[in-house]
């Protein structure tokens, strides 16, 4: 029961946060337009969603799943493949726009089971190699589509 409080605590704190960073950080910088960056434009459209948008030096990255263009799970079962994955989506968008991990000052990671998630976490160590961004760590009942084990988000932040 404790641990049910706490989780339930803890996801409430993360959704408070999440709107208030929400309405702090998508106000539009003087003369700087949103650039919006789709991954895989299809799905996106399909499921309502834009993968990334930057507006003035900030980056907001939607949620990576380990999915193909089709749709499909990859690595189904396999949380440590799931993850990374997801890391080389997030890879992708930062390059697109010029930024790189380093730049990456907020994750948030999303499993339906922490502590495998935890027993494969350490591959985080090869992609901060300066820093570690801030970020929430949540399990949860499900995710979008069945069979994802985890999802990852994150801002990101470069000076021009």
């Amino acid at each position: 029961m404790r641990r049910l409080h706490l989780t339930t605590l803890s996801l409430i704190s993360s959704l408070c946060l999440l709107v208030a960073c929400s309405n702090n950080s998508t106000k539009t910088v003087a003369g700087e337009a949103p650039e919006y960056f789709n991954l895989r434009p299809a799905l996106e459209k399909q499921y309502g969603y834009t993968h990334a948008v930057k507006i003035g030096d900030d980056l907001k990255i939607s949620g990576a799943v380990s999915m193909n263009d089709t749709g499909m799970i990859v690595a189904p079962g396999n949380m440590e493949q799931q993850m990374k994955n997801c890391y080389s989506d997030l890879g992708k968008i930062l390059t697109h726009y010029g930024y790189t991990f380093d730049d990456v000052v907020a994750e948030n990671v999303y499993t339906t089971n922490m502590q495998e998630f935890i027993g494969v976490s350490g591959f985080r160590n090869s992609i901060y190699k300066k820093q570690f961004p801030t970020g929430t760590w949540l399990e949860v009942k499900g995710l979008a589509v069945e069979g994802q084990l985890i999802e990852i988000d994150m801002e990101a932040h470069k000076v021009k």
